[in-house]
């Protein structure tokens, strides 16, 4: 997100110019040659760092209402921001190309096993899931909420929107694919590399509004990107605000320094590599984990059918006993699957050939951590709930 702030006020001047490779890797970020050399810090990166903690701080510190404000904003603006940009893109020449490469599947993908894990990886960060953000968030809701409307509608909008940037992304592609004359394959078309090379190149040959188009893309992802955000630090600020008595201002400004101070370890030239590595372990590995703790504890250590029991009490169409069934065993039974094949895979293969100090240290620590900690937790919430029923 700082780098999109910052690559939003490049998008001015179109300041990153022809070699957009070049200029984000060594002018913007000053990486390093590797992860263990920590390089030169990037001022535009902690800038932009320190902006968004702030404007996160803002959001959040007064609860509730506040957020509720924010979000009548943050969340039409990007997506009429998104039609803008998908309108625009499917007019370039080129476009139909990258439209029939996002369109047409690849079924031999279906029996590697990273592809079924970055899935559901993507599903589990993108449904903000396993991260306490759909928890907090629904219980915020009126007693007598539509549950199973309200989830439904949000499993639908989130897929019905990521489906729809997939249109606005690779347009794109296929207009920078045909411009250069080259194959969609050879394009970095995933990560970092897709937002900071990829399109940047793309918006420089466009053949009008190059700025404003630069400018309307990068704050769209801004949008995006503080709606993830202080929807995740807003779970942590208010277990604190509630946990230890502090007032939610102080909690949200004790959790902002700290989220800030965590963030400048990614400013400085070994950033992107830190940045790949714990998010290879923790959104791919980290998410799948929680999300499979908690439907092991739900299923088999609390009366789940009271869930939904509760749920259809309150709903237009009742779920059946296959949802028992599904929390029960047939999802913790896929992920298990799908972490012990990856565990296994990653452990032939080296994450990035790195060496197994730097991966142990950066990504499977962290990842520990955060699953320890996730245990001892629900170990704690447990029975309290169970009385709670009761």
């Amino acid at each position: 997100m700082a780098w999109c702030f910052s690559y939003m006020i490049y998008a001015f001047n179109l300041r990153w110019g022809a070699n957009t490779t070049s200029f984000f890797l060594d002018s913007f970020l000053g990486i390093s040659k590797g992860p263990t050399i920590f390089g030169s810090i990037s001022i535009p990166a902690v800038l932009g760092t320190l902006a968004l903690w702030v404007v996160i701080f803002i959001i959040l510190y007064k609860g509730v209402k506040r957020i509720g404000k924010v979000v009548a904003l943050t969340v039409p603006i990007p997506t009429i921001l998104l039609l803008i940009l998908t309108i625009r893109g499917i007019t370039l020449p080129g476009a139909i190309d990258g439209l029939n490469y996002f369109l047409t599947p690849d079924f031999s993908q279906l029996t590697n096993v990273s592809v079924w894990l970055s899935a559901y990886a993507q599903v589990f960060f993108s449904l903000s899931l396993a991260q306490g953000i759909m928890i907090t968030y629904a219980s915020y809701l009126k007693k007598k909420s539509d549950i199973t409307n309200n989830a439904c509608i949000a499993a639908f909008a989130d897929a019905g929107t990521s489906f729809f940037a997939g249109f606005t992304v690779f347009s794109i592609v296929g207009y920078l694919a045909a411009n250069q004359g080259v194959s969609i394959q050879n394009l970095g078309i995933a990560g970092p590399e897709l937002i900071f090379i990829t399109y940047p190149t793309a918006i420089t040959l466009l053949p009008a509004a190059a700025v404003l188009f630069g400018i309307i893309f990068y704050f769209a992802l801004l949008t995006f990107g503080i709606d993830s955000a202080f929807s995740m630090i807003e779970p942590m600020t208010n277990s604190v605000h509630q946990k230890w008595h502090i007032s939610k201002t102080k909690a949200t400004a004790i959790l902002c320094c700290i989220g800030f101070m965590l963030s400048l370890l990614f400013t400085a030239g070994n950033g992107l590599y830190l940045l790949e590595i714990l998010d290879h372990f923790i959104a791919e590995f980290g998410l799948v984990t929680i999300g499979l703790l908690e439907c092991i504890l739900l299923g088999w250590f609390v009366p789940i059918k009271l869930f939904r029991k509760h749920a259809n009490k309150t709903s237009d169409f009742a779920i059946g006993i296959w949802w028992d069934i599904l929390i029960k065993i047939i999802i913790p039974t896929i992920l298990i699957l799908l972490l012990i094949l990856s565990a296994i895979n990653n452990f032939l293969y080296p994450y990035q050939n790195y060496p197994w100090w730097i991966i142990v240290i950066i990504g499977v620590i962290p990842l520990l951590t955060i699953t320890f900690l996730s245990i001892f937790f629900m170990k704690v919430s447990a029975p309290r709930e169970e009385k709670n029923h009761a």
